[in-house]
């Protein structure tokens, strides 16, 4: 079977490709290699003989509709976006034109190349559609957002992902298109950009620069690392039924705050030579950014129920895994550029 993934450069699309390859999965990555393709993870994948990396954007019809009738995909796992809240904020235009424009070019030419398709080939194959539960907006102290909650993006990355969505299930429902929709919450682990939460705060304490929080640091997120996502979307793929939906978290709430100390307090413990210890001392509060969302909580039942996917990671353990792979990998860190460091780089 072959997967095509796009955005299979970056972070969480490197994951899914690296699982699916150690399955027998041949790949096809299609990337722009915008600045979050990371040169190291390129070579990392051109390494395993049985992938294949197309540089292309997905807003191109040609180059898409070339890809497909090169690969002959069998299911198309569609990562590829403009992730980065702060980014948005500043230049939306770029998250329209990517997470938009590219998702109805990906779904148009997808339809065409379905349509070609006959007997088993066709009746197996999927499209992939992943997205973010920040589509939902935000929730209050309690509750979940399961696949049902009502749409409320309060950011231009939010808004555009939505969209994105709509016109993924519009092209199930219009066109046939066996489209499956996932929803995942905030993900961690190794090879994240390092605008990100997680892995700025690492590079910063390392560096014993300043740890910025946003607000008061009382902002909710659920942490899922990388590789369950990963595992999940391979699930997905593999034996959800077309116009199917799910929501992926990782059951583990953390303010802000409270995550950023916990990497502090596991940094105290990997680098006990240190100057900076402790590394709490380093966090700085800065002005809030726009239309913050307060919370996010995703209920993954449905998948575990119906598909038998549930996240394994525990959160300490994920965190201590990533602050090994970053102290592992400074040419990677180094590859990033400066740029990434400046930024805020809070969590989405």
């Amino acid at each position: 079977m072959t997967l095509l993934v796009t955005g299979g450069a970056g972070f969480i699309g490197s994951a899914v490709v690296l699982q699916a390859l150690a399955k027998g999965e041949t790949v096809v990555t299609l990337d722009k290699l915008t600045y979050a393709a990371n040169p190291e993870t390129v070579g990392l994948l051109n390494r395993h003989p049985a992938h294949r990396l197309e540089q292309a954007d997905i807003c191109d019809p040609v180059a898409v509709t070339a890809i497909f009738a090169r690969h002959q995909p069998d299911k198309i796992l569609h990562l590829a976006a403009e992730s980065h809240v702060d980014r948005s904020i500043d230049h939306p235009g770029a998250f329209v034109d990517t997470n938009i424009t590219g998702s109805f070019v990906l779904l148009n030419e997808a339809r065409h190349y379905w349509q070609t398709l006959s007997g088993a080939r066709r009746d197996n194959f999927r499209f992939i559609h992943v997205s973010t539960d920040e589509v939902f907006g935000s929730l209050g102290a309690t509750g979940h957002f399961s696949e049902d909650s009502a749409y409320a993006p309060n950011s231009p990355y939010a808004a555009s992902k939505a969209a994105s969505d709509h016109l993924a299930r519009a092209w199930h429902v219009t066109y046939g298109l066996p489209v499956v929709l996932t929803n995942c919450s905030n993900n961690y682990g190794p090879r994240q950009f390092p605008e990100k939460l997680i892995p700025l705060m690492i590079l910063n304490a390392i560096a014993g620069k300043a740890l910025p929080i946003y607000g008061d640091g009382k902002n909710v997120r659920d942490w899922l690392f990388v590789e369950d996502h990963a595992d999940a979307l391979l699930t997905v793929a593999a034996n959800a039924l077309p116009g199917s939906r799910y929501m992926i978290g990782g059951a583990t709430e953390r303010d802000n705050l409270d995550l950023v100390t916990t990497l502090c307090d596991l940094l105290d413990a990997a680098l006990p030579d240190s100057r900076f210890r402790p590394h709490r001392q380093l966090i700085a509060f800065v002005a809030d950014r726009p239309g913050h969302d307060r919370r996010y909580a995703a209920d993954f039942s449905r998948i575990h129920r119906e598909l038998g996917w549930r996240p394994r990671a525990d959160l300490n353990d994920g965190l201590a895994k990533t602050i090994a792979w970053y102290l592992a990998n400074p040419d990677w860190c180094a590859a990033c550029g400066e740029g990434a460091l400046r930024r805020q780089g809070q969590a989405r």
